[in-house]
């Protein structure tokens, strides 16, 4: 499998009153054309990890790492400039929610319109077609109607297949997926996931896809990386996710109820300070 994204040695930090804290904490990991999920509790680090891979994270926050690699070019030795070209066309990233991703005051045509001609040199009416063509590929009924509407009008899922959208029209290899389907019910939950599932395959893209939830995870990706206080601390195949080794990875699983196997409590993760300090493992493919 060729590699699409390295990361090597990623920190990311902000100065505090008390002095620096380390958000992202040594993670390394590669990507190639699979869908890679990172998994963990909130606050350990998931979504700065993607935002920091397209140097999304703004002063004064602070971004070190050994390289992140794109093709071989180390996206950190690119200036502000190189940079707008890659976000998008090369890697796109969907945010938790989207309704404060996208414009309220622009239709929702208009702003699929502007991401595809900020990388493609097309009129507007060949970018019309294409965000049509989009909105259609997303599994949006009447997509003509819905280029005219605005995002408030939108439902919770057509809002964030409005957003797969956007980020999919320049065609971009890699897509970062952070919590696509967090504010979604299940049905949908799962529509969504359908149509960013055909979409990866159909283009043969690489998915970083960051969640919360092991049983979504495990359904859906390939490989995941669990991450613990800023440090990855256990890489294992998606399908073997329940067959997991360390006691945190043991402890979430633990703590969800399962159908099959009822019980009067769950369990309560209990947290060994060791972990925090362990060495982040590595996870590369």
């Amino acid at each position: 499998m060729s590699t699409l994204l390295d990361v090597d040695n990623l920190w990311v930090k902000f100065p505090t009153r008390n002095g620096i804290f380390d958000a992202v904490r040594g993670v390394s990991f590669s990507l190639g054309r699979e869908r890679l999920g990172i998994v963990g509790e909130s606050g350990s680090g998931k979504s700065l990890t993607g935002r920091a891979i397209l140097r999304l994270i703004r002063n004064p926050g602070i971004v070190e790492a050994g390289h992140i690699s794109l093709h071989g070019e180390n996206l950190l030795d690119k200036s502000e400039k190189d940079m707008r070209a890659i976000r998008g066309e090369k890697i796109s990233m969907v945010m938790q929610d989207p309704k404060f991703s996208l414009n309220p005051v622009m239709t929702v045509g208009d702003q699929i319109i502007e991401a595809y001609r900020l990388h493609a040199k097309a009129s507007k009416s060949e970018a019309y077609k294409k965000s049509v063509e989009m909105l259609e590929a997303v599994a949006i009924r009447d997509p003509k109607r819905v280029m005219k509407a605005y995002p408030h009008e939108m439902s919770g899922g057509m809002g964030q297949r409005i957003m797969i959208a956007m980020m999919l029209i320049p065609n971009p290899e890699i897509l970062i997926a952070d919590e696509p389907t967090s504010a979604l019910d299940v049905s949908v939950q799962g529509q969504v996931l359908s149509i960013m599932d055909k979409l990866v395959k159909d283009r043969g893209m690489g998915l970083l896809f960051i969640s919360h939830d092991l049983n979504l995870v495990s359904q859906f990706c390939d490989r995941v990386l669990i991450m613990y206080s800023g440090r990855i601390v256990e890489v294992c195949d998606a399908d073997k996710l329940h067959e997991a080794q360390h006691p945190y990875t043991k402890g979430l699983l633990g703590s969800l109820p399962k159908f099959d196997e009822p019980s009067d409590r769950l369990q309560v993760l209990t947290r060994d300070p060791a972990w925090r300090d362990a060495p982040s493992v590595e996870g590369r493919a």
